[in-house]
């Protein structure tokens, strides 16, 4: 699918949507991309929106135009007003978009759960990448790593591509985490844990080395070891600035934004492969 139409942003009001937009900022504006920023209103049981709902609308869209402006970055506004529920309005909108941008927070409070749930529920069902951004998170430049999701072997790239990318355009030091799978932990000592473990950067190795000559101010480095990615990301929390995943880990999203994480880093939720994204689709078709 060719995506072409605007880099969209969730807002609602909130510092956290304010924050998202002015993160997707840079990304409209090296694609060369409009910013569209988009508010959903829930319509009533017959299908009519109701006059204050749709102003207080216009106010926060309005509102967050003004706060992009005054940024003062080189790229096109838009704004648009969508009708239906939050998560599938946005998710529909997200057909022909680059990139879909939502704000997070991960306090206890029950409009903290909500806007979780939210974006964990249009991480998995949106038709292109989703970067889910906090508030707090460190975005000065070279302060905090851009983390990539890795498996044992370069053979599907996608992720880490777009984890360069990440690191060039936010000027951050990238770190290719290749996380493989230990099914058998006992049959694994340290001898062979340690062999494993450069086997594997050593594929990831030689996939960075044109790019680092492509880019020679390219900070990156590679990371393997066996479990999972999510329990790095855990241990390393504070060092991290953006984390980019795999479609696959949509539907961990939940989990990483809980308050208990204490994680203060973005989430980018890379899109999912074209036979994925088609069963997807024609589940939910099917299923409505």
């Amino acid at each position: 699918m060719v995506r072409s139409s605007a880099v969209l942003v969730g807002v609602d009001g909130s510092a956290t949507g304010a924050a998202a937009a002015a993160w997707a900022v840079k990304e409209a504006a090296s694609r060369d991309l409009p910013l569209r920023l988009v508010h959903a209103v829930t319509a009533t049981g017959d299908g009519r929106v109701d006059a204050q709902d749709l102003a207080r609308a216009g106010r926060i869209v309005h509102n967050a135009v003004t706060a992009v402006e005054a940024l003062g970055a080189p790229v096109r506004i838009e704004s648009q007003i969508i009708c239906g529920a939050t998560a599938p309005a946005l998710s529909a909108a997200s057909h022909d978009a680059a990139m879909l941008c939502l704000g997070f927070t991960n306090g206890a409070s029950g409009r903290h759960r909500a806007r979780r749930s939210t974006a964990a529920e249009i991480a998995s069902s949106a038709r292109c990448p989703v970067a889910i951004i906090h508030p707090a998170a460190n975005h000065s430049p070279g302060a905090r790593w851009v983390v990539a999701e890795a498996g044992a072997s370069p053979s599907d790239d996608a992720t880490s591509t777009r984890a360069v990318d990440e690191a060039l355009l936010r000027g951050a030091p990238l770190r290719i985490v290749a996380a493989w799978p230990s099914r058998y932990p006992d049959m694994y000592d340290d001898h062979a844990v340690a062999r494993k473990n450069r086997l594997v950067k050593a594929r990831w190795e030689r996939w960075l080395a044109p790019r680092r000559r492509q880019h020679p101010d390219l900070d990156a480095h590679v990371t393997a070891a066996p479990g999972s990615i999510l329990n790095y990301l855990a241990r390393h929390r504070k060092g991290i600035r953006l984390a980019v995943l795999s479609h696959e880990r949509a539907d961990d999203v939940a989990e990483l934004l809980a308050p208990c994480v204490d994680c203060e880093f973005d989430i980018l939720i890379c899109d999912a492969p074209p036979g994925r994204r088609h069963d997807r689709t024609s589940s939910s078709e099917q299923s409505g």
